[in-house]
């Protein structure tokens, strides 16, 4: 109860400066005109490129979305996104937009048309107008949530992540979504998200689940929560926030949950772990990250563990990169010399790292001891 009060409040507050302009688009594909409301973040550059959210239900999801990327965005938990909300509670135009044919459970033809609109006319409307990075994300709930599985029987799907609130399947998508996660050739992060509370639904929400959960996909990332205590209409305000927080856990930088679970179980070298993490990144959001000093250590550290000393090459050549200045590089090609018996080598590194700024535990006082050692072993 205290988060929600909490991102309440916080809603509040950012909901004071909060650049959402709203507009009525003209729609070729629906022959209408829809009310839409989208939120550019209020130090936009072009120069950047920022990822898009496209939120249905916009009446019911929008704040609260738009609160949880504007926290992330701001404590470093994702990059800024573009946020874009679809109204459909006036004349309960959800249920027209997002009905299936119970026979099929394929899309209606105001379905395929609503498919179109947000596919082929809204996105290129943002794509137009602001910088973009590849990464497109929908959030739905109920009949909504269930819309957006549509893209993912694609040959590509238009979005690499969905965040599905309380779903009310259409027929066969307990199977027909497994089937299409296991063949897409794409990142893609598919979040579920349910109230602990039974429904008629329930049954096939797990079908889908345990069938997902099946899957062995590195480029698949699947997220299923349950909230025993939220009901129908709180799971949405319980789950968003989880679900930013699961999403983008690629941004952040390496926990030291995702240290012991992830690093040091791959069978990779240790450095090929922050190589992939950053070249993810760039993939998905369009822009290279700088390369944080948290990542450099858990590395580091790693290669210390997993006894991987041939991962400190790589990762001394790129802290002379990222990290010019600092002792860094030269330290731990050091320490890589002097793993590979390389002593002559490595007390030329040393004596480099010892002229450089201090760094994190990095100390001249460290390099001094490892250069006299050194010395003292080999009578340099």
């Amino acid at each position: 109860m205290r988060n929600i009060i909490t991102l309440f409040a916080f809603l509040i507050c950012t909901g004071i400066s909060a650049q959402i302009k709203e507009e009525i688009f003209e729609s070729f594909k629906l022959q209408e005109r829809r009310d839409i409301k989208y939120y550019i973040p209020e130090d936009y550059t072009p120069e950047k490129k920022y990822p898009v959210v496209i939120v249905l239900d916009a009446e019911f999801l929008f704040d609260n979305v738009l609160a949880n990327a504007k926290f992330y965005s701001d404590h470093q938990g994702m990059p800024q996104a573009i946020i874009v909300g679809i109204n459909q509670g006036k004349d309960e135009l959800r249920w027209d937009d997002c009905e299936f044919q119970e026979e099929d459970g394929l899309p209606t033809e105001k379905g395929k048309q609503f498919f179109e609109f947000l596919g082929m006319e809204i996105i290129p409307f943002i794509e137009t107008k602001y910088s973009t990075a590849p990464f497109k994300m929908i959030v739905g709930y109920d009949i909504t949530a269930n819309f957006g599985n549509f893209y993912l029987f694609k040959e590509k799907s238009l979005f690499n992540s969905i965040v599905s609130i309380s779903p009310l399947l259409a027929p066969e998508m307990e199977t027909r979504v497994p089937q299409r996660l296991g063949a897409l050739d794409q990142q893609i992060f598919y979040h579920l998200i349910v109230e602990g509370e039974k429904s008629k639904e329930t049954a096939q929400i797990e079908a889908m689940d345990k069938a997902i959960k099946a899957l062995d996909k590195e480029s698949l990332h699947y997220f299923y929560d349950v909230y025993e205590d939220a009901n129908d209409i709180t799971i949405a305000t319980y789950g968003i926030s989880k679900a930013w927080d699961d999403i983008f856990t690629i941004f952040r930088p390496i926990s030291p949950k995702e240290y012991k679970e992830k690093l040091l179980t791959s069978d990779d070298p240790v450095f090929d772990y922050l190589k992939n993490k950053y070249k993810t990144i760039e993939d998905l959001f369009g822009f290279k990250k700088a390369v944080e000093l948290n990542d450099i250590m858990a590395i580091y550290a790693g290669t210390r563990k997993k006894e991987d000393f041939e991962s400190l090459k790589p990762l001394s050549d790129l802290c002379k990169v990222e990290f010019p200045d600092s002792m860094l590089g030269f330290y731990f090609e050091g320490e890589y010399f002097e793993e590979i018996g390389e002593p002559k080598k490595a007390l030329r590194s040393f004596e480099k790292a010892f002229g450089m700024d201090e760094i994190d535990f990095l100390t001249k006082e460290m390099a001094l001891e490892k250069m006299d050692a050194l010395k003292a072993d080999f009578g340099y």
